[in-house]
C-alpha cells in the first residue's frame, strides 16, 4: 500500500493507552538533552510500511548522504508494518523504547504529546517554522497542549474527486457540470436517486473531516471542547438523512469504510468517489471500463479541501536530541522532500516547493493534470481532521449516531449531541 493511501485510510488512535503512557513516562526521569550540540552519534529512525521495493533504495541513499555529511554518524533505519502501527508506538513509548525519530501523523503525536513522549520544537527548534507551509506546521502545532509543535511536516496528500460521467448521463445529469461543492452533491446524488434505483452518488457516511470540509466548526477557539453539534453540523448530516430517505444511500452504506466505497466505483455501481494522487493508475489498471468514462474535478468541498499529513517527530528522550533534530530537518528539506513526492505521489510540505516546474508544468497527459490540480487544491487545503479527535473510539461513537439519526431512531440533533459529549468526556478523563 502506497503511504499516501496508508494515511488516507487510518482511523486508530491511540487514546486507549494515554493514561499508561503518563505514568510511564513522565515517571521516567524527563528528558535528555544533548550536551554539546554537536551532530554525532547514533540514532535510530522508524518509518511506516516504507521498506519495500519501492522506497528501500530511496532511504538506503538518503542515510548514506547524510552519514557522509556528518561523519561520525550512524543512522538506524527500521521499519513497521502498517498493521499495528499504532499499537506499537503506544507500547514502545510505554516501555521507554520508543526510536529517536518516528513517523506518524497528527492523532498519534497528539496523544503521545500529550503524555509527554514528543519533543516540542517550538522550544527545541523555533527556527524550524519558517521551513515548512503555515498550513503544514499548524497542524502539528497543538492547541489543547499550550500551543506546542510536536513534529516536523513531512509529505501531504489529497486528490480529485472522480466521477463515472456514463452514469451521470445514464441518470440524467449532465456530465459537463460535476459537483464542486457539497450542496451540488447532494443536489444532483437525489437527482440521480429519483431517476436510477441501481446506481448511487454517494456510498461513505460523513467522516469528522468532511464535516470541516462542509464549513462546520469543529472545536472551540482553545482546541479543547468539540462543538460540531452545532446548526451546521446538523444542517450538514440532514443532508445526508433526506437523501437515505429517497434511497439515495444504501443501507449498506451506513458500515462502509473506504474499501467498499472503492469496491462499487469499479464495478460501475457508483458515481462519485473520493480520491487522490494514486487513484488514477489503480482505475486505468483494475476499472478500465470505468476509466474509459471517467470524469476528474476538484474534492468536494464547501470551504477548504482536506488533506491529509504525515510527519517526522523527535522522541523527547533521545539521548542525541542534536543528531536526532537535524537528521529529521535533513528528511525533510526542500530537495529531499521533492524527491520522495515524486516517488511516492504526495506532495511536499516544505515551504515553497510546491512551486517546482513538477508540479505546476502542464503535459496534457491526465495524471499530469491530476498532479497538477492537486497541488493546487494542497495551496489552500486544510488537515481538518482534529488531532484530540481518536479514529478509533471518536470516529465510531459519531459513525453509530448518525446510523441512528438516518435509520429515524433519533434527531441529527440529538445524535450528534450524544456524539459531541461522548468525545468531550473522553477528552475530559485523559487529562
Amino acid at each position: 500500500m502506497t503511504p499516501a493511501g496508508r494515511r488516507a485510510a487510518r482511523i486508530a488512535g491511540l487514546a486507549a493507552g494515554s493514561l499508561m503512557l503518563s505514568a510511564c513516562v513522565m515517571g521516567g526521569g524527563g528528558t535528555t538533552k544533548a550536551s554539546d550540540g554537536k551532530v554525532s552519534g547514533k540514532i535510530t529512525f522508524q518509518t511506516w510500511n516504507l521498506k519495500n521495493d519501492k522506497f528501500t533504495a530511496y532511504f538506503n541513499g538518503l542515510i548514506a548522504s547524510f552519514e557522509k555529511a556528518h561523519p561520525g554518524t550512524d543512522i538506524k533505519w527500521v521499519d513497521q508494518p502498517a498493521e499495528g502501527y499504532q499499537d506499537k508506538l503506544s507500547a514502545d513509548a510505554a516501555a521507554g523504547s520508543l526510536p529517536d525519530v518516528v513517523d506518524m501523523g497528527p492523532e498519534a503525536a497528539y496523544t503521545l504529546a500529550k503524555a509527554g513522549v514528543l519533543l516540542d520544537l517550538n522550544k527545541a527548534d523555533p527556527k524550524a517554522k519558517g521551513r515548512y507551509a503555515d498550513k503544514a506546521w499548524e497542524a502539528m502545532t497543538f492547541k489543547g497542549l499550550d500551543g506546542g509543535t510536536y513534529g516536523y511536516p513531512w509529505y501531504l496528500n489529497t486528490g480529485p474527486s472522480f466521477f463515472n460521467k456514463a452514469l451521470f448521463t445514464k441518470c440524467g445529469l449532465n456530465p459537463g457540470k460535476l459537483p464542486a461543492t457539497y450542496d451540488e452533491l447532494f443536489d444532483q446524488a437525489e437527482t440521480m436517486a429519483e431517476k436510477c434505483s441501481d446506481t448511487m452518488m454517494i456510498a461513505r457516511m460523513p467522516a469528522i473531516e468532511t464535516f470541516g470540509e462542509y464549513g462546520v466548526p469543529l472545536m472551540d477557539a482553545r482546541g479543547t471542547k468539540f462543538s460540531y453539534n452545532n446548526a451546521k453540523g446538523v444542517e450538514y448530516v440532514e443532508r445526508f438523512r433526506k437523501l437515505y430517505a429517497k434511497k439515495g444511500i444504501g443501507e449498506e452504506a451506513l458500515n462502509n469504510l473506504q474499501t467498499k466505497e472503492v469496491e462499487e466505483f469499479k464495478a460501475g455501481r457508483l458515481a462519485y468517489l473520493p480520491g487522490s494522487s494514486y487513484t488514477l493508475d489503480d482505475l486505468k489498471t483494475t476499472a478500465p471500463d470505468v476509466y474509459k468514462n471517467l470524469g476528474i474535478g476538484p474534492r468536494i468541498s464547501n470551504s477548504a479541501p482536506n488533506m491529509y499529513l504525515e510527519s517526522l517527530v523527535v522522541n523527547a528522550a533521545t539521548k542525541n536530541q542534536s543528531l536526532a533534530t537535524a537528521f529529521a530537518t535533513y528528511v525533510t528539506n526542500s530537495a529531499n522532500q521533492l524527491t520522495f513526492a515524486k516517488k511516492a505521489s504526495v506532495f511536499p510540505s516544505s515551504a515553497g516547493t510546491l512551486d517546482d516546474a513538477y508540479f505546476t508544468k502542464d503535459d496534457g497527459s491526465p495524471a499530469t493534470k491530476v498532479r497538477r490540480e492537486s497541488a493546487a487544491q494542497v495551496r489552500k487545503a486544510a488537515v481538518w481532521w482534529p488531532p484530540a479527535f481518536s479514529g478509533a473510539a471518536d470516529s465510531q461513537t459519531l459513525r453509530e449516531q448518525i446510523a441512528q439519526a438516518l435509520l429515524g431512531k433519533k434527531s441529527v440533533k440529538a445524535a450528534l449531541d450524544a456524539s459531541v459529549r461522548y468525545s468531550n468526556e473522553r477528552l475530559k478523563a485523559d487529562k
